[in-house]
């Protein structure tokens, strides 16, 4: 998940703000103990020019670059350090040097009594363990980013800050178990480091309710179940729980998180059905189950209960049955990923009821959830044109159907060419029959195509080649049959693109065809394709004659004493 604190940037907003409209207006400078607890820390820091005018020579500590004050009391109240705010930084007109920062942490960090905002994130601090007094930082901050970098060590409990906290410490090495964390903590972000063990210890056993709004515990080594004990923890709206080694089955206490929108628990080693109790998640925008070994069939109160879906990820499950026609009910559904499983039957002919795959309209490129601290942007790994890729900033413009490597059966309905925003349509690796919807062609967006390894017969439909933004196509492995349509799209492809069927015509190959002698005029023809019968009756003539001549010599007495003879007379001239 990409986080992004709105509400930091409201208050980035209003400083910029009243900065206008206190011009002429007199403003403290900033404290004296302040200012040098800011030249200790550039003291420990490889900054290179980024702290340039972090000198003694300019004595308002609230004008150098990066630093943010109350512009009533003068205090220093954020210091934005990471690598990528020079936007942020640029808009209040200083500037911003473009290298990271290194070296050490300094402990007059907690001289900055006021201090709010701490932002770290992708710099390149030594591969070190962070000290224990950074950490007492957590009981004032309400926004510590220490992202990508590279410090290491254990993370410890974190039960001491006041306020609300948004703590992102992605991206890192820290090892050993999750910390334990106070009711007040609103955002959490551990993923991307080397955390292991299970999750029990920091779910369960809750006397009050938690604040956390945002969990992100993605590509770690966490294992052991995902615990059954989440009714203490309903502020939660967003869950991402991939990338592990979770086993067991989905706990059904999940379904007393009424706030939630976004679920994530792809790539583990889940099992068994999806629980009930998730019809009460009625706000849930997206699903993503993928890469587990879940079963049972698709529930069709999803589509019912789960009205908001805009993307589900089923892929790579052992689920079985029909695809449920209630699906179709998900106006709001951009996604539908339901490829290598077990299904079987029909594709659902109301597929056209899902509207947002029929508008052509550019809605918001990401997909955004809110939370008290602002909103953050979901992200999703998609297989597209072939490869597996991950979506971020652009996952709102993704509009993807993906049926692939079922056992699904019947025709591919007409009602499919009715979803005229879609970009990707993968149905390979069925048990498809009938022809490609004459209509296709009606989905101007579409970029990728993958029909193979199916049934399908007759033509490839003229309007194909009206496709102009297809980037990829698949038809192989059918019983496809006539000429492959004319036009700069589909010759564009190479051959790969129509092996294994009757197809014929630009790209693929002209066949070479045998073709009768007498129907040759002025032309040479292949000796090793033609049948020569002159050279065939005058061989048998040969014989014929051999053998009428022979056959008295060799089986008559008359004929020993003529062989005899003329055996004598060559002998004879010889000599």
């Amino acid at each position: 998940m990409d986080f992004v604190a709105i509400y930091f940037l409201m208050l980035l907003c209003l400083n910029i703000f009243t900065n206008s409209f206190s011009k002429g207006i007199p403003q403290p400078s900033c404290i004296k103990s302040e200012r040098q607890a800011l030249l200790k820390i550039k003291q420990q820091l490889k900054h290179s020019n980024m702290l340039a005018d972090w000198n003694a020579t300019k004595e308002d500590c609230c004008k150098w670059v990066r630093v943010f004050c109350n512009i009533v009391t003068g205090h220093v109240t954020e210091l934005q350090l990471g690598s990528s705010n020079d936007t942020i930084a640029s808009s209040r007109s200083k500037k911003v040097g473009s290298l990271k920062l290194g070296g050490k942490l300094s402990p007059a960090l907690l001289d900055l009594k006021h201090l709010s905002y701490l932002d770290l994130s992708n710099n390149d601090f030594d591969p070190t363990q962070i000290p224990d007094w950074f950490w007492n930082l957590t009981s004032h901050l309400q926004y510590l980013n220490i992202s990508g970098n590279q410090f290491q060590g254990k993370i410890p409990d974190l039960l001491t800050n006041q306020a609300s906290l948004v703590l992102d410490l992605s991206f890192n090495n820290f090892t050993g178990s999750l910390p334990g964390i106070s009711l007040n903590m609103t955002v959490l972000d551990l993923s991307n480091n080397v955390l292991s063990g299970s999750m029990s210890q920091f779910l369960c056993h809750k006397k009050h309710q938690m604040k956390l709004e945002v969990l992100n515990l993605e590509g770690n080594h966490l294992s052991g179940e995902i615990p059954d004990c989440w009714e203490k923890w309903r502020s939660l709206v967003a869950i991402e729980l991939c990338n592990n080694n979770f086993s067991g089955g989905i706990p059904s206490s999940m379904g007393a998180l009424t706030s939630l929108e976004s679920l994530h628990i792809r790539n583990n080693h889940l099992e068994g059905e999806i629980p009930d109790s998730l019809t009460n998640c009625t706000q849930l925008l997206t699903l993503d189950f993928a890469a587990n070994h879940l079963s049972g069939e698709i529930p069709p109160w999803m589509g019912e209960r789960l009205s908001k879906l805009i993307i589900i990820s089923f892929q790579s499950n052992r689920f079985h049955g029909h695809v449920p026609k209630q699906i179709c009910g998900l106006s709001s559904l951009q996604i539908l990923d339901l490829s290598h499983n077990n299904l079987s039957g029909n594709i659902p002919s109301c597929i056209n009821n899902l509207t947002a795959m029929i508008s052509r309209k550019i809605s918001c490129s990401k997909i955004s959830y809110n939370t008290s601290k602002g909103c953050f942007f979901d992200n999703m790994a998609l297989m597209v044109k072939g490869t597996m890729l991950d979506y971020s900033n652009t996952l709102g413009l993704i509009k993807l159907v993906d049926l692939s490597d079922n056992n699904l059966s019947g025709e591919i309905p007409e009602e499919m060419t009715m979803l005229t925003g879609l970009l990707s349509l993968n149905l390979s690796k069925n048990h498809l029959a009938g022809k490609i919807p004459s209509n296709i062609g009606a989905i101007k967006t579409l970029e990728c195509v993958d029909l193979s390894e199916n049934n399908l017969s007759g033509k490839i439909p003229d309007s194909m080649s009206e496709l102009s933004f297809l980037s990829y196509l698949n038809l192989s492995y059918n019983n496809l049959t006539g000429q492959i349509p004319t036009g700069t799209q589909l010759q564009s492809f190479s051959a790969s693109s129509f092996l294994g069927t009757k197809l014929y015509g630009p790209p693929l190959p002209t066949p070479k065809t045998l073709v009768p002698a007498s129907n040759i005029v002025g032309g040479q023809v292949d000796s090793r394709k033609q049948v020569d019968w002159y050279i065939i009756w005058l061989e048998f003539g040969f014989w014929c004659g051999f053998l009428c001549v022979a056959c008295p010599l060799l089986f008559t007495n008359s004929g020993d004493a003529c062989i005899f003879r003329i055996l004598t007379k060559l002998k004879i001239k010889h000599f």
